[in-house]
């Protein structure tokens, strides 16, 4: 996935398609058996006007020669009607295996972990789920018939063309390697130019997704003309690379025509002084010249799929890489289970881990932390202390280098990823909603959830009232990452999914740090309820859910400094005072009364 990664040197990628086209093995033999009965028909053609020459008009029978035109009628409709099958079979051939390609590819990336989208990017996958999918499957169904179908009427044509006169045909299979040669060459070159230009393409996708993921930051900088430039300096390299790549086809299908027609062309030459030698009759002449032609025409024809296979090799490259990515975070061979009754119990034992990308700085170092059923948890401490990784390694986005995590008594890396996030619930800061309606995005909890227990859900969180003001209630669209909702609005469909989905253990990632003092009174009442009989783990920025806590474990640095409720840490750890003194201009002990200057405790 590195953007130096090396050039496709070989067609060996296309192999890959092969198990998808075993799967429809019955529609490729049908598609073969038409394509087989088609090209037998094509070259019976010149049979027939060989007849009709030779047998008709040079003895002038009428009879003879309406016989051989009926054979010559009944060869064309044979051959028009199973080109026709040929052809849909095929399409369909190829549309199918690119569906299940694309479907394979998307169910593997989908289940990658992080590491993996923190060095690739996401344009760059749309771009081969779309792009290079495009370029298979031409080659696995058109194309491929089109190969299959020039393939055939050449060695079939060169066969005849033997039978026809020998020498000549000798002629024609001497200068073959002389035609077949500079088009190898030449194709050597294109496949390189259609690989790069593949990846710049996967480039331009890449940027254009990311700016208009983020549009509004684009436009509240004013960045517009400067994302427009390098978005046109990429689309500009990316002609660039591509009009190279067609020049290069260009004088593909140049040098092989001019190449071709040349040696058909002395071939037939010297057949034309044979008949005026009498040594051959204009019928065989004829005959003969019709194989020549389609000699002519099956070659140009594969010398120009060539250069398509060409491309197909190189998008098939790419997109096997896709295919063959395996994720660091998989299940055991043979996982344990979760007991039945969930508790909600966690065990950090003496954990530590670096990030991937990071491998010089310790995330966490020896963390060891217990967490009993229903207990409410709060994390606080500067950016970069460990809070955010404990719940990444809570949830198995990665695996600790050391130590272990316990849920409910099992090693959550001898369980299935699965099942360790299916007892898990997460609100995170920035809330993630899908282009759908307001009810689908609550049934993302439990796809299998009912619409009255979406309802109740909803109501549960304070959303049920904003979402019947909606224009269509619960089936509203809400737009692209949710852009039809404020943000108050957003965390409660958040709160509501987390509710239907009912976990035992509950993730809070500074859940209310971005709301206005209304909106966090909304979505506060609502964590509340959400919170009740949960094991609940919050990354603390708001006083009321420190304050609430049973208990207040300090980070700094990947460790825990110190524990204790919100009095005894204000009076033992210095940190905690200091982050409390940033957070809060007064504070009067024993007065139960703090006034908040800034947004939070943990950065």
């Amino acid at each position: 996935m590195e953007p130096d990664r090396p050039k496709s040197r070989s067609l060996k990628p296309l192999r890959s398609l092969w198990p998808y086209l075993r799967a429809y093995k019955k529609t490729l033999a049908l598609a073969l058996g038409a394509l087989l009965i088609a090209s037998g028909a094509m070259l019976v053609l010149p049979l027939a006007f060989r007849g009709v020459i030779d047998q008709g008009m040079v003895v002038q029978d009428r009879a003879t020669i309406d016989l051989y035109f009926i054979a010559f009628l009944g060869a064309a409709a044979v051959f028009g009607l199973f080109a026709a099958l040929r052809f849909y079979l095929v399409t369909w051939l190829g549309e199918r295996v690119v569906a299940d390609l694309r479907s394979d590819i998307y169910q593997r990336v989908i289940r990658m972990d992080p590491t993996f989208f923190e060095v690739t990017r996401t344009g760059e996958v749309l771009s081969r789920l779309t792009t290079d999918t495009t370029l298979v499957q031409s080659i696995a169904g058109v194309n491929l018939s089109i190969t299959l179908r020039s393939s055939i009427q050449l060695v079939g044509a060169l066969v005849l063309l033997v039978a026809t006169s020998p020498s000549l045909a000798g002629m024609i299979l001497l200068l073959i390697p002389f035609v077949i040669v500079p088009l190898i060459v030449v194709g050597r070159k294109l496949r390189t130019l259609s690989r790069q230009a593949q990846d710049k393409v996967a480039d331009t996708s890449g940027l254009a997704g990311e700016t208009l993921n983020a549009i509004q930051t684009v436009q509240a900088f004013t960045l517009e003309q400067l994302n427009s430039a390098r978005y046109g300096k990429a689309v500009e390299e990316s002609f660039v690379v591509a009009i190279k790549r067609t020049k290069v086809r260009a004088v593909l299908t140049a040098v092989g025509t001019m190449m071709i027609f040349g040696a058909v062309t002395f071939v037939l030459w010297q057949g034309a002084h044979r008949v005026l030698a009498n040594s051959m009759t204009g019928g065989e002449l004829s005959q003969f010249l019709i194989y020549a032609v389609y000699v002519a025409i099956s070659a140009a024809s594969l010398s120009e799929m060539w250069g398509e296979v060409q491309r197909a090799a190189g998008a098939m490259e790419r997109l096997v890489e896709l295919k063959n990515a395996t994720p660091a975070i998989v299940a055991p061979a043979n996982p344990q289970p979760f007991p039945a009754a969930a508790t909600g119990h966690i065990r950090f034992d003496h954990v530590s881990f670096r990030y991937p990308s990071r491998p010089d700085t310790q995330a966490l170092e020896n963390f060891t932390l217990d967490i009993q059923p229903g207990e409410n948890v709060a994390f606080v401490g500067p950016s970069g202390a460990g809070k955010s990784t404990t719940f990444q390694l809570l949830l198995r986005f990665y695996d600790p280098a050391a130590g272990r995590i316990v849920v409910d008594g099992v090693n959550i890396a001898d369980a299935k990823p699965e099942d360790v996030r299916q007892r898990i619930g997460l609100v995170p800061q920035e809330t993630v909603l899908f282009g759908a309606s307001a009810r689908e995005n609550i049934r993302y909890g439990r796809p299998n959830a009912t619409s009255e227990e979406i309802e109740a859900a909803a109501r549960a969180a304070g959303a049920d009232t904003f979402i019947r003001q909606l224009p269509e209630g619960y089936d509203t669209f809400l737009g692209e990452r949710g852009t039809r909702l404020s943000g108050g609005q957003r965390q409660r469909i958040a709160i509501a999914r987390a509710l239907l989905k009912d976990p035992p253990i509950l993730l809070l990632d500074e859940a209310t740090s971005s709301l206005d003092a209304e909106s966090e009174r909304y979505v506060q009442e609502a964590l509340e309820r959400l919170m009740e009989h949960r094991t609940t783990i919050i990354i603390a920025h708001r006083l009321a859910t420190i304050l609430k806590a049973d208990r207040i474990v300090v980070l700094d640095h990947g460790r825990i400094t110190a524990i204790g409720t919100h009095a005894q840490l204000l009076a033992t750890n210095e940190l905690y005072a200091r982050l409390a003194a940033l957070q809060f201009a007064d504070f009067e002990p024993g007065s139960g009364e703090l006034r908040a200057v800034s947004q939070g405790l943990g950065g």
